[in-house]
């Protein structure tokens, strides 16, 4: 049972003999990282770099169910990419746009 469905696996269209295998698996690295910089400072994410990765991830999930064969490693890896995106966005706008403002140092009287 298990060596047939290796046999599937290795023989579909989408599988690790064709590139529409290894480009995917490759593109896992890029979404590692960006789980990675979930420890960054708010301060160093990049808003067009997260839109980038926001929005490629979005188009290419879609574009990999309507392509034939459908690519299911394409589809998963945009949508952790979406979603980590999304997460650094909201990160970096809730740490510019509505974090507390830093309270002066009251002025001393004389």
């Amino acid at each position: 049972m298990a060596s047939s469905k290796l046999q599937a696996l290795w023989n579909h269209p989408a599988g690790p003999k064709t590139i529409h295998f290894w480009a995917p698996t490759f593109k896992w690295g890029i979404s590692i990282a960006n789980v990675a910089d979930f420890t960054k400072p708010p301060e160093k994410l990049s808003y067009p770099q997260q839109i980038a990765v926001t929005c490629t991830g979005v188009i290419w999930s879609r574009y990999s169910t309507v392509i034939t064969p459908k690519n299911w490693n394409l589809f998963s890896v945009n949508i952790v990419m979406a979603g980590t995106g999304l997460y650094q966005l909201a990160q970096k706008i809730q740490h510019d746009f509505f974090s507390e403002a830093e309270t002066e140092p009251a002025i001393a009287k004389e």
